[in-house]
């Protein structure tokens, strides 16, 4: 297994190379965000203290992480992906407190309708998802949809042009052919 602390410019390739159709992308703009959120709902309920400071296992994992993505080489790309991650756990937070139903329904809820956007991209890509073949790519994901959408805004064209040059440019894979 590589090791998951490779540079932001590899681990991008390396997940870019399993999204190049443009609706896998497209379905990952919704997918991932829900599938983060849910994490957040559901470790949320996990309440803790570290020397007085109440804490939850959502946060905890959100901390965690930003010291992962703030080291990857790339620090726009990794801070704009914690804060993207903090908001979303910044949402997810409140919906713990409810009842337990409401706090699984939310929860799982969100994230089978996560997995479920992420599987229809990958029928559009004709390709299995990253994390199956490295588990890091669990990570990469919301990196990757962060990097896109600052892409599209203009910022990082060296680090795109780098990966489309090692994978390719995106395109709309033609669905009556098989993957190549």
């Amino acid at each position: 297994m590589a090791s998951p602390f490779r540079p932001a410019l590899e681990l991008m390739t390396q997940y870019a190379a399993y999204h190049r159709d443009r609706r896998n992308i497209a379905t990952h703009f919704v997918g991932i965000p829900l599938i983060v959120f849910a994490i957040g709902v559901l470790l949320a309920r996990l309440q803790f203290s570290i020397g007085g400071i109440a804490l939850n296992g959502a946060w905890a994992l959100c901390a965690v992480s930003a010291l992962w993505y703030l080291t990857r080489g790339e620090f726009t790309l990794g801070l704009a992906t914690v804060a993207v991650n903090a908001l979303l756990m910044a949402l997810a937070t409140p919906l713990a407190e409810g009842s337990v139903a409401a706090w699984l329904a939310w929860g799982l809820g969100s994230f089978i309708v996560g997995w479920v956007i992420q599987f229809v991209g990958h029928y559009y890509e004709g390709r299995k998802p990253a994390f199956v073949d490295d588990m890091v790519g669990l990570l990469v994901g919301p990196m990757f949809v962060v990097g896109e959408w600052l892409f599209a805004l203009g910022w990082g064209r060296e680090l795109l042009a780098e990966i489309e040059r090692r994978v390719g440019p995106t395109h709309l894979r033609d669905l009556a052919h098989p993957a190549t």
